[in-house]
């Protein structure tokens, strides 16, 4: 089952229930042998574990996943090997984190104009650097 690390973790430790090697610039799924039922309007987040992106490279190439409410089938985690070296994942090793997350309906509405802010259309790094 996952499960938090210390009382204060947002997220709970997603482990593998296979084995295999991550060759460097290898992307593979690994399965969790875990499934869940999401109440409506929440998702899960499969996020990296810093520790193994720090030390080996290993991350998520779609970073966060996001698994819906209406999911029912066994999570799998998607993993790459951004290091120089083969990477080897082991049952039961910690491979990714699962934040809950309130989900907010929404519903869109095609408009003529926004309305104006101070910002308006600046985009990546228009609010400053520093």
């Amino acid at each position: 089952m996952p499960a938090r690390a210390t009382p204060g973790s947002a997220g709970f430790d997603l482990a593998s229930a296979e084995e295999g090697t991550l060759a460097p610039s290898e992307r593979r799924l690994f399965a969790t042998g875990f499934a869940l039922a999401l109440p409506e309007h929440h998702e899960a987040q499969i996020r990296p574990r810093s520790g193994l992106a720090l030390r080996h490279g290993i991350t998520l190439p779609n970073t966060p996943a996001t698994i819906d409410s209406d999911y029912r089938g066994e999570l799998k985690v998607a993993l790459i090997n951004l290091g120089d070296e083969p990477f080897r994942v082991t049952r039961g090793m910690r491979i990714a984190q699962l934040v809950v997350a309130q989900v907010l309906p929404a519903e869109f509405e095609a408009v003529a104009e926004l309305p104006a802010t101070e910002r308006g259309v600046g985009g990546f790094g228009s609010t400053g650097l520093g």
